[in-house]
């Protein structure tokens, strides 16, 4: 009975590390698209803005 709860401990620290992992991973994911985003939205403003100077 003892190992059965040792082994389930271990489980459910394991399955937590690879919780936190995951939200670590999604969280550099959705600041890198927020960035990308942002130089997106600053690229596109200046293309524009020298499309619309040379119409």
């Amino acid at each position: 009975m003892r190992r059965v709860a040792q082994t389930a401990l271990e489980y459910l620290f394991m399955v937590a590390a690879v919780l936190i992992l995951v939200a670590i991973a999604t969280k550099v994911i959705l600041d890198s698209l927020k960035s990308l985003k942002q130089g997106l939205t600053v690229y596109t403003r200046e293309v524009r803005k020298v499309v619309l100077e040379n119409l």
